[in-house]
């Protein structure tokens, strides 16, 4: 609404000076040409009578009453020769009248003077008295109409700037009272479709609102069952280290090795699962500590291979690398071989007396590729979405050791390092963990 107030005073301004200054000019021209005109006929009539007396002055009056205008001629002298009408009894005696103190060729407000020249001299002159001028009316006209055009764009910005608020608002309102929603703890709400479809920045802000919340939620449902998985995986060492200790307490069992190594394994149990939680923190934020150098991977994975051989052993696995000879990549050492070290204790842990476990690696274009293969039961294909995840092992699995935390590690420093992680099963063949990093250049 300012801006059309504004832009109809500045357009009035610029309409009404140019309107009247338009009319001014015209009339101006006009009037000089009449007077001009009036002026030869006198002269014409003065060298036809050989002087004023005499002098037919009817044509040049009724040349001034076609103009609008009331003819005075003037002698050189400057008595009056002809006056309008009815001007004695208005006191225009002689030597008085239109122009009266005005030299040749002066005009006053409606009155035009012109000389009367009859052979190069002047032998008079001519006065016409013209009404009020045009340019009032026309701005009169000019200010009715403006007015009209300001109420019509008042009207039109009202209406505009009402739909394009409303057209702007409603979602944002909408956006706001979901936040409020989200904020209080529901965190399933979702913008509608019609906001996410909106044009422009309205349906990018709606998107982003809705990826956010997801993320939210998933944020947060991860967070309860890690928690519910954590209580449970705590609870059941907890559980055996209060009862024998009460055992022993109360004097109901003696403190014989046999019982204090079995509580021994409980804590030791506990210890595992908190050093656990504890490297899975420490990969989190690993892309703040990591020491970038080049690092041959298939180098690395024979080290760390030979470093698990015992563990293999008394798996009774069979255990061997193969591949490219050298698979050059940017990254730290200490926690690639963590990567290899945490694949090979799952494939330990899973696989049963007598399979064959796997270490390749190679170069494929600008990947590093390392592949942990192994014979063993496989992964359900239910399962395979879900084995990166925190605390989670599997329903087959449940009575297997571990905390669930070694290939949620794998995944959080493969991800510092910009490279993946990925499970292959077919669910009764053996596991393929496949590892894809940035060679290096």
């Amino acid at each position: 609404m300012l801006v059309a107030l504004v832009s109809v005073v500045v357009l009035a301004g610029i309409a009404i000076a140019g309107t009247v200054r338009g009319i001014s000019a015209r009339e101006s021209t006009a009037r000089s040409d009449a007077a001009q005109s009036v002026a030869a006929s006198a002269a014409t009539a003065y060298a036809a009578a050989g002087g004023w007396t005499g002098a037919d002055l009817g044509a040049a009056d009724d040349l001034a009453g076609s103009a609008g205008a009331r003819l005075v001629v003037r002698d050189g002298s400057g008595q009056v020769v002809l006056a309008p009408s009815g001007a004695a009894g208005q006191g225009m005696g002689p030597g008085m009248g239109m122009g009266q103190g005005m030299g040749a060729g002066a005009s006053a407000a409606g009155v035009v003077s012109v000389p009367v020249m009859v052979d190069g001299a002047q032998v008079g002159t001519v006065s016409l008295g013209f009404g009020a001028s045009s340019s009032g009316s026309a701005e009169q006209v000019a200010w009715t109409w403006i007015l009209v055009a300001a109420v019509a764009a008042v009207l039109a910005a009202v209406l505009v700037a009402w739909w394009v608020t409303r057209r702007f608002t409603r979602p944002l309102v909408r956006l706001a009272a979901l936040a409020d929603q989200v904020a209080s703890g529901s965190l399933s709400a979702r913008p509608t479709e019609q906001d996410l479809t909106e044009p422009g920045e309205i349906g990018e802000l709606a998107r982003a609102f809705a990826t956010a919340a997801e993320r939210v939620e998933a944020s947060d449902t991860a967070r309860k069952r890690m928690s519910a998985d954590l209580a449970h995986e705590l609870r059941t060492p907890l559980s055996v280290l209060q009862a024998g200790l009460e055992e022993l307490n109360d004097g109901l069992e003696d403190p014989d090795p046999e019982r204090i190594a079995a509580l021994h394994r409980q804590s030791l149990r506990l210890g595992r699962i908190v050093d656990d939680l504890a490297e899975l923190s420490a990969a989190e934020t690993s892309r703040l500590s990591l020491r970038r150098d080049e690092v041959d991977l298939a180098a690395l994975a024979v080290d760390a291979l030979r470093e698990a051989a015992p563990v293999m052993s008394a798996a009774g696995l069979d255990a061997r690398t193969n591949g490219d000879s050298s698979v050059p990549v940017l990254g730290d050492a200490d926690r690639l071989h963590q990567v290899v070290g945490n694949l090979l204790s799952n494939a330990a842990r899973y696989c049963r007396p007598g399979d064959v476990v796997t270490v390749s690696t190679r170069t494929d274009g600008s990947r590093a590729l390392l592949e942990v293969s192994d014979t063993g039961p496989g992964i359900p294909a239910e399962d395979l979405p879900h084995v990166f995840d925190r605390l989670w092992r599997g329903n087959a699995d449940s009575d297997v050791s571990g905390s669930g935390i070694g290939l949620a590690v794998v995944r959080e420093l493969v991800a510092a390092h910009g490279g993946t992680v990925v499970a292959l099963s077919d669910g009764r063949s053996g596991t393929t963990m496949r590892v894809s990093l940035p060679a290096a250049p």
